[in-house]
């Protein structure tokens, strides 16, 4: 793929062996780490997400173009970890609305991107959606999804899980803003641009999503 051609190992800077020695070598330090400063639970849940990324997403790639739904979950899977290293109960709803909502953002982050590089894909050798449906109708699914992300973190209102009304207000400017910028997405236009600006913004909303979480006790600490 030209995307990723020049990366480490594919254009020979890094040997596969080199590799795979430190990637034994953080998995080691990893899982030394998360058993002697957290809990075996959190350990597991590494494991898991080490395991399914490596043996069942990333296979699955390689056959089937819908393999990025089941591969969301390595990317919900690290909150949980953090909650249950902190000591939280690993089924309390609030966690696993936030899990969820890294869950369901992937889906169109990775959509987006599909829209981008659909042919340098098919060059690598993947199974697309972009050979399944239309770029218009690839938009129009990924609009559902972007739609959804936003439904899902509105919902992190719920449960408690804002304590401050400023990082509740914060909240819904950001997805007001989100949904603008996504129907800009769906205008009947193939320019890549509005693709790449499309994927800029959503993971820029994820990242200020994360922000506001965090902070939410701050802003109780200071604006109170």
């Amino acid at each position: 793929m030209d995307r990723t051609k020049n990366r480490p190992i594919p254009s020979g800077v890094v040997s596969s062996k080199s590799v795979l020695l430190i990637s034994l070598a953080f998995l080691i330090t990893g899982c030394a780490v998360l058993i002697l400063k957290s809990n075996p639970l959190t350990l597991g849940i590494g494991l898991l997400t080490l395991f399914w990324y490596n043996a069942v997403y990333t296979p699955l790639k390689k056959v089937f173009s819908l393999a990025i739904i089941p591969g969301s979950l390595v990317g919900a899977l690290p909150p949980l970890a953090g909650w249950v290293a902190a000591g939280g109960y690993v089924f309390d709803p609030k966690i696993l609305l936030i899990s969820s909502y890294f869950f369901v953002w992937q889906i169109p982050h990775f959509w987006i991107l599909l829209l981008i590089y659909g042919k340098d894909y098919d060059k690598g050798g993947f199974p697309t959606l972009t050979n399944v449906f239309t770029n218009r109708q690839l938009k129009n699914i990924t609009f559902t999804w972007i739609t959804l992300t936003i439904v899902m973190a509105l919902s992190i209102n719920f449960f408690g899980i804002m304590n401050y009304y400023v990082s509740n207000i914060i909240l819904i400017v950001l997805c007001i803003w989100l949904f603008g910028e996504s129907l800009k997405f769906l205008r009947p236009d193939d320019d890549k641009s509005v693709n790449k600006n499309m994927f800029i913004r959503i993971n820029i909303f994820t990242l200020l999503i994360i922000t506001v979480l965090s902070l939410d006790k701050l802003f109780k600490l200071f604006l109170s």
